[in-house]
C-alpha cells in the first residue's frame, strides 16, 4: 500500500468513525480523542485530514447528508443560491402540514415538551431534535460557503436565526389564518434567506 492509499484509508476511517457517533447519540460531541480512538488512528493522523474540529465536523455533515439526500435541491446548483436554500426550508416545513395536520403535530410537541415538567431526559431528547435540524441547516449553509456565497466561517447566528424562523411559520401553519398563507411564508422564507445571504461578517 502506497502513502496515498495509507493516508485515504484513514481519512475514511476517521469518517466513518465520527459518522457511526453520531448515528449511535445524535446529540455527540465529535471530540478529536474519541473519534481519533473510535477511528484506531492516532489524533496527529485525524488533524493532519482535518486540522480542526470544525474541519471534521463539516466533513461528516457531507458525508452523512450526501447520503441520506443524494438529491437535495442545495446541489442544484442550475439554480441561485438563494432560491435553493429557500427550497430546503421548505422542505423542513413540509412534514408539518397545515391546518388540521399542523395543528396535531403542534400538539404532539406541546404533549412531549411543553406540558412535562423539564426533566433532564424531556430535555435531552428536546435537544436531539433540536440539533439535528440545526446540523442540517449547517450543512446547507456549509455547501453555499464551499461555493462562495457565504464566508467560510462558523454559522451558529445564522442557523439559529433560520431555526427561529422556520419555528415561528410552523406556529402560524397551525392557527387559524387566510388562504394566502404558503404566499406569505415562501415571502418570509426569501426575506429571511436573504438576510443570511447578504449579512455582514462577524
Amino acid at each position: 500500500m502506497t502513502r496515498d492509499d495509507s493516508s485515504t484509508g484513514s481519512r475514511e476511517r476517521v469518517l466513518a468513525a465520527a459518522a457511526a457517533m453520531l448515528a449511535e447519540d445524535v446529540t455527540a460531541r465529535l471530540s478529536v480523542r474519541a473519534v481519533a480512538a473510535r477511528a484506531g488512528v492516532s489524533t496527529g493522523s485525524l488533524r493532519f485530514h482535518f486540522p480542526t474540529q470544525r474541519a471534521l465536523q463539516d466533513a461528516v455533515l457531507a458525508r452523512i447528508y450526501g447520503q441520506m439526500f443524494p438529491d437535495d435541491p442545495i446541489h442544484d446548483r442550475s439554480l441561485p443560491a438563494r432560491d435553493r436554500l429557500v427550497t430546503c426550508l421548505r422542505h423542513v416545513l413540509a412534514p408539518a402540514g397545515v391546518g388540521k395536520q399542523a395543528r396535531e403535530a403542534w400538539g404532539h410537541v406541546h404533549q412531549s415538551f411543553i406540558a412535562p415538567e423539564p426533566t433532564e431526559e424531556v430535555r435531552a431528547a428536546y435537544l436531539a431534535l433540536e440539533r439535528e435540524g440545526w446540523r442540517r441547516i449547517e450543512y446547507w449553509l456549509t455547501v453555499l460557503a464551499e461555493e462562495g456565497a457565504l464566508p467560510r466561517e462558523d454559522h451558529a447566528r445564522r442557523v439559529r436565526f433560520l431555526l427561529t424562523v422556520l419555528n415561528g411559520l410552523s406556529i402560524e401553519r397551525a392557527l387559524p389564518a387566510e388562504d394566502s398563507i404558503l404566499k406569505s411564508e415562501t415571502d418570509t422564507l426569501y426575506t429571511a434567506v436573504d438576510c443570511v445571504l447578504n449579512a455582514p461578517t462577524a
